[in-house]
Parts: C-alpha cells; sequence; structure tokens
C-alpha cells in the first residue's frame, strides 16, 4: 500500500506508514521533516497572486477603490468608467497578472500646497494600477500587519493617530521630558529601491509578486508630457505606498525595541521619549547613523531636534504639563487654522454671510473632528470667539457708508444711542467688530441659526 496522509498538525504533519502485508499492530507514525514542510509552505506561499486574484478580494478592491475617487492618471481614465472598463479586459488581465507578464502605466504627477507651506509631490497610479495595488495591499497587509511593532500606527488598520497622540502622552506623563523629534527628509521620494524590496523578498516568495512590485516602483512618472524613470521613492498617491513604507520602517522601530527605547511611529513620525536632553543627544546621534547605513534614509536636520514635548509637535499636538500632560493643539497647527479661516472669511469676498458660513462650517467641522482631541477647551473658546469676530468683522466692512451701517445696526435690535455711537467714531473694521453693538446686531444665537459650528461643542478630550 502507499503512504496515507491523515491529522494535518499546525507544525508537523504525520504520516502513517503499514507494510506490504496485513498487519495486527496500529499504524506506525512518521513525523514529516521540517524542511520538507517549509518547502510546503513555501509552495502555499508562491500562490500569492491567485489569492489577490479571487473574486471576493477583488471586490472587495473594486468598492474601496471606487469609494476613494481620487483623479486620473495618465490615461484619463475614472473610477466610475473602471468597472464596465474591468468587465470587457479583466480576463486579459488577470492572465498577464499570473503568467507575472502585466506592466502597470506610468504615475501621473500632480502637486498639492502643504499645510505649512511649500509643495508636496503625489503620484497618482492610473485606475486600473490602483485597482491592482489595492487588490496587493489587502491580501498582504493581512498577512504582514500582525507581525509590525506595536509602537507603530499609520496605515494601519484599527490604529489612529489619536491613539499614537495618547501612547506619547502616556510616556510624557512617566517622566520622559524630552522627546527626539526624527523627521525623514523626503522619505517617500528617496527610499532605496534595493533595500526595500530586500525586505519585500523577505516575506515573498511569489516571484510573480515581487516582479510586479518591483515594477509598480520603476514605473516612471509622468510631467508635463514626459516620462522620466523613477530610481528610487515610492509615489504617494498609490494604496500600495503606505504598505511598503511600513515595512521598511519596521526594521527602525524593532532596532528601537532592541534598544529599549520609549517610541511613537506614525508613517515616517517618530518621536523617541527620553528623561534628559543628554540622553536625547545620544539617541539622535545613534538613530541617524542607524538610517543611514541600514536603510539609506536622511534625516532632515532643519525639521529634527531634541527639545520639550512642549515646544515640538507630534501629528498636530503638544503636550503642556509634566506630570499630568494635557493635549494641546501645537502653535503651527493653530496658525494654520488662522490662515485657512482668514481665507475663507476675507472681508472683500463679497459673498453673503450665509453662503460663507456655509463654506466655513464644512472646514471647521473636519478640523474639530481630529483637533477636538485637545484638552484645552480655552483654546478651543478663543478661537469660536475670534471667528465670530471674523464674520462680524466682515460684514461692517459689507456696510461701507456710515448711514448704512446706522440703518443695519438698527434693523438688527441696535439702540440709537449704541448704532449712532459707532458709527461716528472713526474707528477701524477690526475693532468695530468687537463693539457691543456688532455683538447685538450678530449674537451667538443667530449665528446658530445660521449653522455655524461651535468648536467646544464638538470636544472630545
Amino acid at each position: 500500500m502507499g503512504v496515507k496522509r491523515q491529522n494535518e498538525q499546525p507544525r508537523l504533519r504525520f504520516e502513517e506508514e503499514r507494510g506490504g502485508e496485513a498487519s495486527d499492530q496500529p499504524p506506525r507514525r512518521v513525523e514529516t521533516p521540517i524542511a520538507d514542510l517549509r518547502d510546503e509552505s513555501r509552495a502555499l506561499t508562491e500562490q500569492l497572486m491567485e489569492e489577490i486574484c479571487e473574486r471576493e478580494n477583488l471586490k472587495r478592491a473594486l468598492k474601496r477603490v471606487r469609494a476613494n475617487k481620487g483623479s486620473p492618471g495618465v490615461d484619463g481614465m475614472t473610477v466610475e468608467e473602471l468597472r464596465g472598463y474591468l468587465k470587457e479586459h479583466w480576463p486579459a488581465i488577470r492572465e498577464q497578472l499570473l503568467r507575472g507578464a502585466y506592466r502597470p502605466q506610468a504615475v501621473k504627477r500632480v502637486e498639492i500646497p502643504k499645510p505649512g507651506g511649500g509643495k508636496r509631490k503625489l503620484g497618482i497610479p492610473t485606475a486600473l494600477d490602483r485597482f491592482i495595488q489595492q487588490a496587493v495591499m489587502q491580501v498582504l497587509q493581512g498577512r504582514w500587519d500582525r507581525t509590525f511593532s506595536d509602537h507603530s500606527y499609520g496605515f494601519r488598520p484599527g490604529r489612529t493617530a489619536h491613539q499614537a497622540v495618547a501612547r506619547a502622552q502616556g510616556y510624557v506623563a512617566e517622566g520622559n521630558g524630552v522627546v527626539v523629534d526624527i523627521d525623514l527628509e523626503k522619505f517617500f521620494d528617496r527610499v532605496n529601491h534595493d533595500v526595500l524590496m530586500s525586505r519585500v523578498a523577505r516575506r515573498i516568495t511569489d516571484k510573480r509578486l515581487l516582479k510586479l512590485i518591483r515594477a509598480y516602483l520603476t514605473a516612471g512618472i509622468m510631467e508635463n508630457g514626459l516620462v522620466s524613470p523613477s530610481d528610487e521613492g515610492t509615489p504617494q498617491g498609490g494604496p500600495l505606498s503606505p504598505l511598503l513604507s511600513n515595512l521598511l520602517l519596521d526594521d527602525l522601530d524593532k532596532e528601537l525595541e532592541r534598544r529599549g527605547h520609549r517610541f511613537v511611529r506614525y508613517a515616517d513620525d517618530c518621536n523617541i521619549y527620553v528623561k534628559s536632553e543628554r540622553a536625547g543627544g545620544r539617541v539622535m546621534e545613534s538613530v541617524e547613523r542607524y538610517l543611514t547605513r541600514k536603510l539609506r534614509l536622511r534625516v532632515n536636520r532643519e525639521k529634527s531636534a531634541v527639545g520639550s514635548p512642549r515646544d515640538r509637535k507630534f501629528l498636530g499636538f503638544s503636550f503642556w504639563g509634566d506630570r499630568e500632560p494635557r493635549r494641546k493643539v501645537s502653535t503651527k497647527s493653530l496658525k494654520q487654522f488662522k490662515k485657512r479661516v482668514r481665507e475663507i472669511t476675507g472681508r472683500t469676498r463679497g459673498i453673503k454671510l450665509e453662503r460663507m458660513i456655509e463654506e466655513l462650517s464644512g472646514y471647521l467641522r473636519g478640523w474639530i473632528g481630529y483637533y477636538g482631541y485637545s484638552q484645552m477647551p480655552t483654546d478651543l473658546r478663543d478661537l469660536d470667539s475670534w471667528i465670530r469676530r471674523r464674520l462680524r468683522s466682515m460684514m461692517w466692512k459689507q456696510w461701507q457708508r456710515s448711514n448704512a451701517r446706522y440703518q443695519q445696526l438698527r434693523k438688527r435690535g441696535v439702540s440709537q444711542t449704541l448704532a449712532h455711537g459707532i458709527t461716528c467714531l472713526t474707528v477701524g473694521t477690526w475693532r468695530a467688530s468687537l463693539s457691543r453693538a456688532m455683538s447685538i446686531a450678530f449674537p451667538i444665537s443667530y449665528f446658530r441659526s445660521l449653522g455655524l459650528p461651535e468648536l467646544t461643542a464638538y470636544q472630545k478630550g
């Protein structure tokens, strides 16, 4: 008789071995060599491309890409057109993927403004390539995510920026009053392809998939109608890039864990918490050396520093206090907020107050949805007051002539004395917005009736 398999075990498989003759003895169980099991595991791993092309995985990928929307790539195809294209062409594309012959198109270079000034370069893949990348990412993330460091929070399911901020706050509360704030210089543009692919190859044996991932890294960039090669970097804008960045920086996480550091990393933003400036200087020097030698990444020395958690920002927040530190919207984040509100509430825009508040409300709800995690309610109350003053200032500016201002104030319930007093004085627009007359004409209840959100009402912390 031949060998008969039974009792699959998690790590070892046992086989029954019988002689050619009948016997009353129970079957003898023989352990399969570990090397054979590794070969079997490798064979299963090499079927990753088939798993990527499974119907349910593709359905989830298409749903996600359509939900994310986004602009077309170099071929001009929109995500709305993608479903129809796949119905006609997917069999041929699937066959190319399974043969390892698929070639992605170049990404389209676009620039978007950074909140703190300057431009951020994005690489927008075609809708088809976003779909394939999403399908790949879903399969790989399901395998890799559970192996990543507990100190990593960016681009990971079930983990948020707020959780990262809370963990950093906990380190400060433990007495780590100095932060080593590490900023990687143009991280997504500077990733070394060979270093990254060596990390990918540790986890993937399917040569078709390895070839596809490298093809995405080297697909090229189209800018001003010309395609240039991409020799380094993982262009921001594709679904696969965040996962690959976490894979590369997991080496940094594991090294910091080995050294026993207290740290938090969110994408390429890494903060390490220590007890003294001297220790912080040593850590900064050694980590920079590790990043340069092992991962071939550069630390941005202008943006990186050793300092107080009060003075440095982490994901838009800073921490005030030592024993019981509180989360506070960082100074830089507040400046960016005020800059945007000034743009929306510009006194010379010439639009109705209702329309301005509608536009402003969308921005405020999005902002407070994140920064409502602050534990400094006085800051939010001050911002609420400042926003209302901006709107009153805009209305005062629109009432250009003094007699028009007097009439408008009287219509809004302001007494003759107050209305006459403020319109006869030669005061600037900003000062007038703080007057009692304008507060009566435009009370808080009026702004509420127009749907203006109050930041303090949305506070979470």
